[in-house]
């Protein structure tokens, strides 16, 4: 259980992090410090009378409220939207304040962090990468990508939600317009990469990163010597500086850079314990294939609703999507080729004015988001989601939920598959008499170019991997009741349960896509999982819309195909199939 102690520390975002040490001292305000609960601003330079954003940040529990006080004392509640927890947050905008004017954040009324908005005193980010400022990184990731449950966040780009000031809390914040038209396509290999430097380019921070081979079947990518990268350390760095690094790591990072050894030490990401402590927003999850994405946010267990854990990749095509944890969309194997499993960045903490970057004995010691754990290096893919499962849903799961919680994270990532076939459909109709070059082997999943942007090899296995796991679902309740909350009911009853209710939303849930001549077209669930053997081909930009989903060649939906695949690629679709109908990669 999190303890509910709280102790107060201050910091304020100015020109640069106010960041502290882990030792006690007294803020100007009278307010204990200790790097457990935080106070950021932003912009960075403001002027009374201009409108700021606050965050307060706790480490140590949940705060409830954020209050302005002026200089005759009089308190005011400001409107804060709470967010989750560990890190927990409170984000607020006010419109109007004064130099005299001061924050607290509260819990139940007591202060658990203070800060004069003109005159606080601050300390740099020279320390580094502190567990403070991973707190507030963890605050901002999570923002970026909030939205109710049941909507399904997706954007063409990340452009969108950086440029956003609602979802953004430091757009902005240099006062230079630094995030107008600022570039931000970054893959999935790229994502966590993009995000952890545009933070540290806005309040000050080193980065670093490793030049990787991809790796081959009998062992997993093996990393150079790090580049380390501390130009934002040394003043306000423009747009054009972060846009420049950013393009050198693009360069040099891939699909192999996070699914290192768990043991490697020389890496950019050290592998987590499986515990709800460690697994903060912002935390990497590498699957054995070179997928990458990142933690944005948990929703609790509850009497009346399921725990949730929400995390956000992107594509080849540079589209953007939330997603739920579950066995399609966190593919999971104990490889000899892949280290995979959640991961943090590795710290970069300042020596006595010399940055370092944390070793795997050194984060055993270091009050970083989490130790180094070799726990996942142990787990099959069974063990590993019935562990997951269990962070995610302390109590257990009844079938039923089990199976409502599949469902809905299937139908996601038939939404997400909807866009990206979209997304090809439309490149070639503006390239039209064109045909994109297909790759040989297992170089179509990871080809450059085109093929890498329009075609979804990866993605479709996926999603045939969450067709299976979903279908199995019955029988996995009668091998192994005890991964379920029964409360009494028989194993064989609440496998019949669960049957009934895929053979409803078979008929019940559809989705919809756009045919060759813009017409729309629905499909039901039962359509798609009676497709399965057309989607082990369907992942080619040269074929239409049409085949891509499926349609029978003689059937009223496939009258408006117009393109197919040139027969040389047809012949390599079938080639490879076997890899799909048996939803395992081929080794490099």
């Amino acid at each position: 259980m999190m303890s509910r102690r709280f102790s107060t520390t201050v910091l304020i975002l100015w020109g640069s992090i106010a960041s502290v040490a882990n030792t006690w001292a007294q803020s100007p305000l009278g307010c204990s410090v200790t790097d457990e609960a935080m106070l950021w601003v932003s912009p960075r330079s403001p002027e009374p009378g201009d409108p700021i954003k606050i965050k307060g940040v706790s480490t140590a529990g949940d705060a409830d409220e954020l209050v302005l006080i002026d200089a005759q004392g009089v308190e005011r509640s400001l409107k804060s939207h709470p967010r989750g927890g560990p890190p927990w947050s409170l984000t607020a905008e006010l419109e109007r304040w004064s130099s005299n004017d001061r924050i607290e954040m509260r819990h139940h009324g007591s202060t658990l962090a203070c800060a004069s908005i003109a005159d606080a005193s601050t300390v740099s980010v020279s320390h580094g990468w502190t567990r403070p400022v991973e707190a507030f990184y963890a605050a901002w990731v999570e923002e970026l990508f909030d939205a109710p449950i049941e909507q399904n966040l997706s954007f063409k780009s990340l452009e969108p939600v950086i440029r956003s000031p609602e979802r953004n809390f430091l757009h902005g914040h240099l006062g230079n317009q630094e995030d107008n038209r600022l570039p931000a396509d970054p893959d999935c290999a790229d994502l966590p990469y993009y995000l952890r430097t545009y933070f540290a380019w806005k309040i000050g921070l080193p980065v670093s990163f490793r030049a990787c081979d991809r790796g081959t079947s009998g062992r997993a990518p093996n990393c150079g010597a790090p580049t380390l990268d501390d130009r934002f350390t040394r003043g306000i760095g423009s747009q054009a500086s972060f846009t420049s690094l950013m393009r050198q790591i693009a360069n040099v990072v891939h699909s192999g850079s996070a699914r290192t050894d768990l043991e490697a030490e020389r890496t950019d990401f050290y592998p987590v314990p499986l515990e709800r402590e460690a697994l903060w927003p912002g935390t990497v999850y590498a699957d054995p294939y070179g997928h990458t994405l990142i933690i944005a946010k948990w929703l609790p267990q509850t009497d009346s609703a399921s725990g949730v854990l929400l995390a956000a990749d992107a594509q080849p095509d540079n589209s953007v999507a939330r997603k739920r944890f579950w066995e399609g969309n966190f593919l999971f194997a104990n490889l000899a080729s892949a280290g995979p499993g959640f991961k943090q960045f590795r710290p970069i903490l300042n020596r006595g004015g010399d940055f370092e970057i944390l070793t795997n004995k050194a984060l055993l010691n270091e009050g970083s988001v989490a130790p180094y754990s070799q726990e996942q290096e142990s787990l099959d893919d069974e063990a590993f989601y019935a562990r997951v499962g269990k962070v995610i849903n302390p109590e257990g799961l009844a079938p039923t939920q089990a199976y409502l919680q599949m469902l809905e994270a299937l139908m996601e990532q038939l939404e997400t598959r909807v866009v990206s076939v979209d997304t090809g459909e439309r490149y070639m109709n503006q390239h039209r008499g064109s045909v994109i070059t297909m790759p040989s082997g297992a170089g179509i999943f990871e080809a450059m170019g085109p093929w890498e942007d329009f075609a979804t090899p990866s993605r479709d296995m996926r999603l045939l991997i969450a067709i299976k796991v979903i279908l199995a679902l019955p029988h996995q309740i009668l091998i192994h009741p005890e991964l379920f909350k029964l409360n009494g009911q028989s194993p064989n009853d609440a496998k019949d349960e669960v049957e009934q209710l895929l053979q409803q939303s078979l008929s019940e849930r559809h989705i919809n896509y756009q045919r060759s001549d813009g017409s729309s077209w629905a499909l039901s669930l039962a359509d798609v999982f009676n497709r399965r053997q057309a989607f082990e081909i369907g992942y080619n930009p040269n074929d239409c819309v049409e085949v891509r989903w499926g349609a029978a060649p003689s059937s009223e939906e496939a009258q408006t195909c117009t393109r197919h695949a040139p027969p040389d690629q047809a012949s390599k679709l079938q080639q490879y199939r076997p890899w799909f109908s048996h939803t395992q990669r081929p080794s490099r």
